[in-house]
């Protein structure tokens, strides 16, 4: 019984724990697009996106 004086609350704090990342990443955006990556990964067009998007950061911190 003293067992479970102790575990009762490490299991809350866990499940609490949990609760909040999920929250945190619903508020991130992580779950807004779920169809696009599995139809993104049959193009082909990564790698000069990807250049794209580097090119685009280098203007914005040479800006700053």
């Amino acid at each position: 019984m003293n067992a479970l004086y102790l575990t009762i609350p490490i299991a809350m704090a866990i499940a609490l724990g949990a609760l909040a990342v999920f929250f945190w990443s619903l508020k991130s955006g992580q779950f807004e697009d779920i169809e696009g990556p599995k139809y993104r990964m049959l193009f082909d067009d990564e790698e000069e996106t990807f250049l794209k998007n580097k090119n685009e950061e280098r203007e914005k911190k040479g800006a700053n």
